[in-house]
């Protein structure tokens, strides 16, 4: 490929990141709002957010996308540009698959750490603040790592609005070339290097969130050799 081609592709490259980034932080926010109302007392403030999670994880993402860029203008009157459409659109539809990590997690702690803080006089945020939030976070992490690699893998889907994304660079690239196998394994090479690093990122994250709650990952203990003169006097035979 010629460098303005190869420039086109960084262009891509970047775009992706972007909605990767801008996308992840909207999810992460919206999974811990929705995910911790999920568990809350009120029975009004759990359906609310049941009603969020069961709406946006059954619709089409492809098909928020599109309504949040053609019909939120002619319903409110404002248009995003389609960075932002896209990053409201995966951010709410992929926070929604994100709810129900939070509060599996939040579920999973065991109750008497809870019923620790109350004995504690703790206040319920102050409970979900120091003993159930630091315990529940580092379990999130491998699930979460699995959304955010589905995430980027659906950053894709902005091509279609004709969004410089990489995909979409792609594919001008091929039509350029006339050669699908080459542009096609070079741009699924680069959505792995990215996925791959992602994973990396997350599991130094898990690493270290284990670690502050004592639960870091043992290190592999040699054997003990036991003397032969013990050996023997605790029943060998010979």
């Amino acid at each position: 490929m010629t460098s303005g081609l190869w420039e086109l592709v960084l262009k891509g490259v970047w775009t992706t990141v972007q909605l990767l980034v801008l996308s992840s932080l909207v999810a992460v926010v919206v999974s811990f709002a929705v995910g911790i109302a999920r568990t809350h007392r009120r029975w009004i403030v759990r359906f609310l957010a049941g009603f969020y999670t069961e709406v946006f994880r059954g619709t089409s993402a492809l098909v928020m996308i599109f309504w949040v860029f053609f019909v939120l203008p002619l319903a409110f009157g404002w248009q995003l540009v389609p960075m932002w459409a896209a990053t409201l659109a995966l951010g709410l539809t992929y926070g929604a698959y994100g709810t129900e990590i939070v509060r599996g997690a939040l579920n999973a702690v065991d109750p008497a750490q809870q019923e620790g803080g109350i004995a504690l006089s703790f206040t319920p945020w102050q409970r979900l603040r120091l003993i159930v939030l630091p315990q529940a976070v580092p379990e999130m992490i491998p699930t979460f790592c699995n959304l955010l690699i589905e995430l980027l893998k659906g950053t894709a889907l902005v091509s279609v609005m004709g969004m410089g994304d990489l995909a979409f660079s792609g594919n001008l690239v091929r039509l350029a070339l006339q050669e699908s196998a080459e542009i096609y394994t070079y741009i699924l090479l680069i959505y792995f290097v990215i996925a791959f690093l992602l994973t990396r990122v997350m599991r130094g994250l898990e690493k270290r969130l284990k670690a502050g709650v004592g639960k870091a990952p043992q290190k592999a203990v040699a054997p003990v050799r036991v003397p032969e003169a013990t050996a023997g006097v605790g029943g060998g035979v010979r």
